[in-house]
C-alpha cells in the first residue's frame, strides 16, 4: 500500500510542478529533491509491501514513511490553495510573498519540507538494507508510468459464466419442483460449504433460472451475513416485493409480507447465514404463509445452522471443489478472455496449469488468479515469477482456506499502485453493501487515485480503474444497464476480509473509526479524532438513509484536509442550510455529493469558496429551483449532476466557461424570458463534454440558431434527450431539426411527443451509434430515414424499447436494418410484432443473440 501512497503523491507533485505556479516556485528545489528521492524508492516499494507482513520493523518504517508522505501532500495542497486564493485576489506574485505576514509561513513551510526530505532519505537507506529488497540507483519512470496503461477500457470477461455447476443446479431445481402442494409447509434446502466454494453463485444461478422464474410467482433474495437484524431482513423481503416498508415495526412488516404472499407460490433465498441462534428465523417463518409449494434456500458455511433452520439432511447440498479439467476451463475463460478462452501460448499452458493447481479447485481463487493473469503480459518469465510468488505465499499455508487467502493476497500484491488505493476503498462499505460505481469513480477522482494521462479525460480514466478491478475479478457485478454497462457492484466477503485487514494496517480505514483517513458516515463522528480525514462518505445499504445528529453534522466541516464529502441519502436532525454554510471552510474539497438531502432548497453562498471542486452532485433534490451564479466560477469542475431535480428552472448564464466539464446531467436550458439563464447554445464551448443529459420542454428553449449547438462536441459519447412535460407540436419541429454529433455512441430518447421519430435518428446522421434506448412518449412509427437503405445500416449492438404503447415495428425489419444487434430489451410495448422477447407487452424480458437458437 505504501507504493500506492507514493504513486498518488508523485502524480500530484508532477502536475503541480508542471503548472509553474508562483507559490510552488518558492519551494521548487525542495519539492524536486523530494520527487527524486521518492522516484528512487519506487523500484523497491512493491517488494516492501510484500515483506512487511513478515517484518515488524519494516512495518514500523513504512508506517513512518506513510505519514511523511501525507504531511508532504498536505503542504503541497496548502501551497496550491494559496495560489488559488491569490489568483482570485489578482495580487502579483512577488508582492504577495514579500509581505511581512507571509514570511513566517514561508520559513516554517521550508523547514518542514527539509525535515521531511531528510527523514525520507534515511528511510530509503534503511529499507534498502533489508534482505529481499531489490534497489536501483536509477529512478523509475515518472510516477510509475509503466503500471498505468490499461489493456482494456471495458470488461472482457462475462461474469455471468460459471463452470462445473450444471449437475448442482439441476439437483437443487429438482428439489424445488418436488415441493409439497397446497397443504404442505415450506420446503427448506441448504447449500453448505467453505468460503469461496461457490455457494452464492449456485444459489444465484438457480434463483435466476428461467424454469425457476416461471415456477414461482414471487422470488426474494436476502443477504443475511454476520451483522443483521430481523427487521432489516423483513424490509429486504418487502423490497423484493416492491414495497419499501420504511418506518414499519416488525409486526406491520410481517403482516405486509403475508398479504403479498398469501395464496402465492414463492421462493426465498437466505444467503450467507452465520447466526447459530435461529430465533430470528422462527419469528419470520411463523408469519410466512405456508403451502402452495413454496421454498426457501439457505446458504451457510455451517451445517448446524441450516439444520436448525429446518433443513433435513437429505436436502443439504455440499458444493464440491472443481475438478482439474473444470478448474483449467474456468481459468482459461478468464486468463485468456481476450482470445475467447483459448491459450495461444503453449509455453504458458504448463505454468498456467501449475498456478491453477495451487488454487485447489476453489472457484473464487481460480477467478481472482485468472483475472490477475489476464492483466499480465503473455511472457514466460512474468508467469514464472507469479508462480514462484504463489509458492512462497503458500509455503506455510497449505490448507484450502489459507490457500484461498494466499491467492487473494497475491492478487492484491500484483495490482498496479493506483489500483491498490482504489481497491482499498471497498473497506469502508458494510458487508453485502450494493455499491454505486459512480460513487466509487468520483471518490477516486476526488482523492487523485486516478492516474492522469496525456489527453485522457479524467472521468474516462476513472472508469478504466473500475474496469481494471472488474477484469481482475475483484469486483462482483450486481446491476447492469440494458447494454451491459455496470452501475452497481459488491465484493465477496473473503475479499472484504482481506481489504479490511490491509486497510487497518495502513490506517486507510479502521472499523472502530479511530486514527484513519477514510470513513463511512456514522452517528458518532468525533471531529477531534478525525483531523486527518481525507474522505467521508455515505455508505448506506439499499433503501436505507443516514440519520445524522447535530454534533455529527458539525463535525463534518472540521476536517481541514477533507477531499471527498458525500452526504447523499441523509436525514439531518439539524438544519441542512446551517451545515452547508460551514462547508466553505473545506477548501481542499474536490468531490461534494448532496444528492437526496431533502429539503435542500438552495446552495448557500459559502460554497463559492470551494475553488478546488471537481465534482458536484445535487441530483434528486426536488426543491432546488435555481443554481447559484457562482457555479460558473468553478474552473476545475469536471462533473455537474443536477438530474431529477423537478423544480429546477434553468442553469445560470456563463456555464460555457466551465471548459473542464466532462459530465453534465440534468441540464435545463433557459427560455426566452429567463435572461440570466444559460441557453443551449453555450454548450458548444464545452469541448471536453463526453456525457450530457438534457431536458427540453418548450419550443423557445431552442432558437433556430441553436439547433446545431452540439455538433462540434467531438468528445460527446452519451446523450440523453428528454421531452418530459413538453408543450407539444412546436417543440416537435424544433427537436426534429436538432443535430447531435455524428460520433455519438449512445442515445437515450425519452418522452418524445411526436408520432414519428425525429428525422435525424438514422444511420447516416449517427453512423457510430452502438446503443439506443427509446422510452415513453408518443412514437408510433419510425421516420423513413431510420430504415437506411441496402448499403447503409445501423451499427447498433444493444436496443431498448419500453413504455411505447403505440409503436408498431416488425422484428424482421429491425433485424434487417440492425444486423449487429446482440441485445434487445423490450417491455410495455404491446404493438411490437414477432420480437423474440417474452411478454414484451407487460413486464418485458431480454433477448441475447446466440441464446435459444437465435
Amino acid at each position: 500500500m505504501v507504493d500506492a501512497i507514493v504513486t498518488v503523491f508523485l502524480e500530484k507533485l508532477l502536475n503541480a510542478l508542471s503548472e509553474e505556479s508562483r507559490v510552488l516556485s518558492l519551494f521548487r528545489d525542495q519539492f524536486k529533491r523530494l520527487q527524486r528521492e521518492l522516484l528512487l524508492m519506487q523500484s523497491f516499494l512493491k517488494d516492501v509491501d510484500r515483506l512487511t507482513r513478515k517484518s515488524h520493523i519494516l512495518r514500523e518504517i513504512t508506517a513512518t514513511l506513510r505519514e511523511l508522505i501525507f504531511e508532504a501532500e498536505d503542504i503541497l495542497d496548502d501551497c496550491q490553495l494559496l495560489f488559488i486564493r491569490d489568483d482570485k485576489l489578482l495580487l502579483s506574485g512577488w508582492l504577495m510573498y514579500i509581505h511581512p505576514k507571509k514570511i513566517p509561513w514561508k520559513y516554517q513551510t521550508g523547514k518542514r519540507l527539509r525535515k521531511i526530505i531528510e527523514k525520507i532519505t534515511n528511510i530509503k537507506q534503511d529499507i534498502a538494507t533489508f534482505p529481499g529488497v531489490s534497489f536501483s540507483n536509477q529512478p523509475q519512470p515518472e510516477y510509475g508510468c509503466n503500471d498505468l496503461p490499461q489493456r482494456w477500457s471495458s470488461p472482457v470477461y462475462d461474469h455471468t459464466q460459471v463452470v462445473g455447476l450444471e449437475g448442482d443446479t439441476r439437483k437443487v431445481k429438482d428439489w424445488l419442483f418436488e415441493a409439497d402442494g397446497p397443504n404442505g409447509g415450506i420446503l427448506a434446502i441448504g447449500v453448505v460449504g467453505m468460503g469461496g466454494l461457490g455457494k452464492t453463485t449456485l444459489a444465484r444461478k438457480v434463483f435466476n433460472d428461467k424454469e425457476v422464474e416461471r415456477h414461482f410467482e414471487r422470488r426474494m433474495w436476502v443477504s443475511v451475513s454476520q451483522n443483521f437484524s430481523e427487521v432489516r431482513i423483513l424490509r429486504s423481503i418487502l423490497r423484493n416485493l416492491g414495497d419499501a416498508g420504511v418506518g414499519d415495526d416488525r409486526g406491520e412488516l410481517l403482516k405486509k409480507i403475508n398479504q403479498y404472499l398469501i395464496g402465492k407460490k414463492y421462493l426465498i433465498v437466505m444467503d450467507d447465514v452465520w447466526c447459530r441462534d435461529n430465533a430470528w428465523w422462527e419469528g419470520i417463518l411463523e408469519g410466512l404463509p405456508k403451502g402452495n409449494g413454496s421454498s426457501v434456500i439457505i446458504t451457510s458455511r455451517i451445517k448446524e445452522i441450516v439444520q436448525k433452520m429446518g433443513v433435513r439432511v437429505n436436502r443439504i447440498h455440499w458444493p464440491k471443489f472443481l475438478s482439474r479439467d473444470d478448474s483449467w476451463l474456468l481459468f482459461r475463460k478468464i486468463a485468456f478472455a481476450a482470445s475467447e478462452g483459448e491459450c495461444k501460448y503453449p509455453e504458458l499452458e504448463k505454468i498456467g496449469k501449475k498456478i491453477v493447481e495451487k488454487c485447489k479447485g476453489l472457484p473464487l481463487a481460480i477467478k481472482v488468479v485468472g483475472g490477475m493473469m489476464l492483466c499480465k503480459p503473455s511472457r514466460y518469465q512474468e508467469w514464472k515469477r507469479i508462480l514462484d510468488h504463489f509458492r512462497n505465499e503458500l509455503a506455510e499455508n497449505d490448507d484450502s482456506e489459507r490457500g484461498l487467502m494466499a491467492s487473494l493476497q497475491l492478487s492484491y500484491n500484483e495490482l498496479p499502485p493506483h489500483l491498490k488505493s482504489c481497491f482499498l476503498c471497498f473497506s469502508v462499505y458494510p458487508e453485502d453493501c450494493v455499491i454505486s460505481k459512480e460513487q466509487l469513480v468520483h471518490w477516486w477522482i476526488g482523492e487523485c487515485f486516478v492516474p492522469l494521462r496525456s489527453g485522457r479525460l479524467i472521468t474516462e480514466a476513472g472508469e478504466d480503474c473500475f474496469t481494471g478491478l472488474t477484469n481482475r475479478c475483484l469486483i462482483e457485478v450486481v446491476d447492469k444497464t440494458y447494454n451491459g454497462t455496470i452501475y452497481t457492484c459488491t465484493i465477496h466477503d473473503m475479499l472484504r476480509d482481506l481489504v479490511l485487514k490491509i486497510a487497518n494496517e495502513y490506517a486507510f480505514f479502521k472499523q472502530d473509526g479511530t486514527s484513519c483517513r477514510h470513513l463511512g458516515i456514522t452517528s458518532n463522528l468525533d471531529s477531534k479524532q478525525h483531523q486527518k480525514l481525507r474522505a467521508l462518505l455515505s455508505t448506506t445499504k439499499t433503501a436505507e438513509v443516514n440519520k445524522i445528529k447535530s454534533n455529527t453534522a458539525k463535525a463534518l466541516c472540521m476536517s481541514h484536509y477533507l477531499r471527498v464529502l458525500d452526504v447523499s441519502k441523509s436525514v439531518f436532525k439539524t438544519s441542512i442550510s446551517s451545515i452547508l454554510n460551514q462547508i466553505g471552510s473545506l477548501q481542499h474539497l474536490a468531490y461534494l455529493n448532496l444528492s437526496n438531502t431533502h429539503p435542500l432548497v438552495q446552495l448557500p453562498p459559502s460554497l463559492e469558496k470551494l475553488g478546488n471542486l471537481q465534482i458536484l452532485d445535487v441530483s434528486h433534490c426536488q426543491n432546488i429551483k435555481l443554481l447559484p451564479s457562482y457555479i460558473v466560477t468553478f474552473k476545475k469542475l469536471t462533473v455537474l449532476n443536477v438530474s431529477h431535480c423537478g423544480s429546477l428552472e434553468c442553469f445560470p448564464k456563463g456555464l460555457g466557461r466551465l471548459s473542464n466539464l466532462e459530465v453534465l446531467l440534468g441540464f435545463r436550458p433557459a427560455r426566452s424570458s429567463q435572461e440570466k439563464g444559460c441557453r443551449i447554445g453555450e454548450l458548444k464551448n464545452l469541448a471536453k463534454l463526453r456525457m450530457l443529459s438534457i431536458q427540453i420542454t418548450r419550443a423557445d428553449e431552442i432558437r433556430d440558431s441553436e439547433v446545431n449547438a452540439l455538433v462540434g462536441l467531438q468528445e460527446l459519447q452519451y446523450l440523453s434527450l428528454s421531452c418530459f412535460d413538453s408543450d407539444g407540436s412546436d417543440l416537435i419541429t424544433k427537436v426534429d431539426n436538432f443535430s447531435p454529433p455524428k460520433q455519438l455512441h449512445e442515445l437515450c430518447l425519452q418522452f418524445y411527443p411526436g408520432k414519428i421519430s425525429p428525422r435525424w435518428l438514422n444511420p447516416i446522421s449517427l453512423p457510430e451509434l452502438r446503443f439506443l434506448s427509446i422510452s415513453s412518449g408518443n412514437i408510433a412509427k419510425f421516420h423513413q430515414s431510420f430504415w437506411g437503405d441496402d448499403n447503409i445500416v445501423w451499427n447498433i449492438e444493444a436496443l431498448m424499447l419500453e413504455f411505447l404503447s403505440d409503436l408498431g415495428v416488425e422484428w424482421s425489419m429491425m433485424q434487417r436494418v440492425m444486423p449487429f444487434l446482440r441485445i434487445v430489451n423490450a417491455s410495455c410495448s404491446p404493438e411490437l410484432e414477432s420480437f423474440p422477447v417474452e411478454d414484451s407487452g407487460f413486464r418485458g424480458d431480454e433477448w441475447k443473440k446466440g441464446e435459444h437458437g437465435n
